[in-house]
């Protein structure tokens, strides 16, 4: 399966890998059209929450889409869509909260940014444009979000048509000597760097992502970052697409700290992978101002607000509550990250094991006493992936957390809906993979 060209008119996401053709799924597992089995040990890029094949999820899009698929935004409401956000809001964990539906992570990105400058201006801040933001961060792929995300290879091509925004280094506590209170304090020196009446707001993973592969700062470090905005009147948004709907252990991952967002951004699994949905979640009183002082808020999508969408989302929001499934999300972190450190922990190219909930990664290093990466030329994270795909398991792969270019990261990221000895099954073949490529 290496290098095989396909052919076909289909315009791949990964253009010289020969990918088998899916037939479908269920649980924790896919199946290939010539019947071989893969554990989905990554809900694809951290989505399926709720486990494939939901009869639930099919059968409430099934539903709203014959009594009726679309209805402009701007023009019709629908129950799900009401429904969905009074549910939504008792557990977003912002005053009066107020949902934006779109389909990605980066459109709710990009309307995150657009409305952090939006509140400012009805605030009567108009100089407030910049988004401050961390390298080795993702935050999207269209034009806006890559202003503000870090991942330097993604970056790289479109910078001449970005609008850049200042970046800022992340808490990085395996290779960074600095406290979580020192790392918050880049952010009070670029906002003085930039000048604080022309800072909006300040973007980042609450856990960080694919970039940095489940990395939590210190305890110190968000209760800084939240005293540092209020300082100099900045909001915070808080980047749940990845962390966010149980995937570590809570509903959200910013929870883990006693700190509340001004803004909230999710999608990955906030409809279990069967539409794409995502949100933007802000509070009621900053909705209020715009509409007062600016009358509406400015941006929109045409599937926005969608109602299929919202039906499959508050159908997976239920099975996620019936099934205490961010219960569950915490109690098997628990014992994943146990088995993790059981069967990869004494090898002497895992240099750190870390996640929280169902979201897990290994960094890969040459030494582990020096840390020293892997070049970005071996490819080391995406030959781990093909070893653990060819053996019938599903990872997640990343490169560039070192440094920006080097650093090689595999994560694991399962439905919730995992039990003990799926685990067990999953790690083992991870553990094969990783000697496969690597020996020991």
């Amino acid at each position: 399966m290496r290098y095989k060209h396909p052919h076909g008119h289909v315009f791949y996401r990964k253009m010289s890998f020969a990918r088998p053709k899916i037939s479908h799924g269920t649980g924790i597992y896919l199946y290939d059209d010539q019947g071989k089995r893969y554990i989905d040990g990554s809900g694809g890029p951290l989505v399926v929450n709720v486990g494939h094949g939901r009869t639930e999820v099919v059968e409430a899009i099934a539903k709203q889409a014959q009594a009726v698929a679309y209805a402009h935004a701007m023009m019709f409401t629908s129950e799900p869509v009401e429904q969905f956000s009074e549910e939504l809001a008792q557990i977003v964990p912002l005053p009066d909260a107020r949902f934006f539906y779109l389909s990605s992570g980066s459109e709710v990105v990009e309307a995150a940014i657009k409305l952090a400058r939006q509140i400012q201006m009805a605030r009567g801040e108009n100089g407030r444009h910049l988004i401050i933001s961390r390298w080795r961060s993702y935050h999207g792929m269209s034009l806006g979000a890559l202003s503000v995300s870090g991942k330097l290879g993604m970056r790289q091509p479109f910078l001449s048509m970005v609008h850049d925004m200042p970046h800022i280094a992340p808490p990085y506590p395996y290779r960074d000597i600095d406290t979580g209170a020192e790392a918050a304090n880049r952010l009070e020196s670029a906002i003085l760097a930039a000048g604080a009446m022309n800072v909006a707001a300040f973007i980042a993973e609450p856990i960080s992502g694919a970039s940095l592969g489940a990395m939590s700062p210190t305890d110190d470090y968000w209760p800084r970052i939240r005293e540092i905005c209020d300082k100099y009147g900045v909001l915070f948004i808080a980047d749940e697409v990845l962390v966010g709907m149980g995937r570590t252990g809570k509903w959200w991952g910013l929870q883990h700290w006693p700190v509340e967002a001004d803004i909230m951004v999710t999608s990955k699994g906030l409809a279990g992978g069967y539409y794409p949905l995502g949100f933007v979640a802000a509070r009621g009183a900053d909705v209020e101002q715009i509409r007062q002082a600016l009358g509406d808020f400015n941006h929109g999508g045409t599937f926005s607000h969608h109602a299929v969408g919202t039906a499959a989302g508050l159908a997976t929001l239920r099975i996620m509550q019936a099934e205490n499934l961010v219960e569950n999300a915490a109690t098997m972190g628990i014992y994943l990250g146990q088995e993790l450190q059981k069967n990869l922990g004494d090898h002497p190219n895992v240099g750190d094991i870390r996640g929280r909930g169902l979201f897990w990664a290994l960094e890969l290093v040459q030494d582990r006493e020096t840390k020293e990466p892997f070049p970005v030329s071996r490819h080391l994270a995406w030959d781990i992936w093909l070893q653990a795909f060819e053996r019938g398991l599903v990872i997640y792969y990343s490169q560039g957390c070192a440094d920006g270019t080097n650093g090689d990261l595999v994560m694991l990221g399962p439905p919730l809906i995992i039990n003990k000895a799926q685990i067990d099954e999953m790690v083992a073949i991870l553990a094969e993979a990783v000697r496969a490529e690597l020996g020991n």
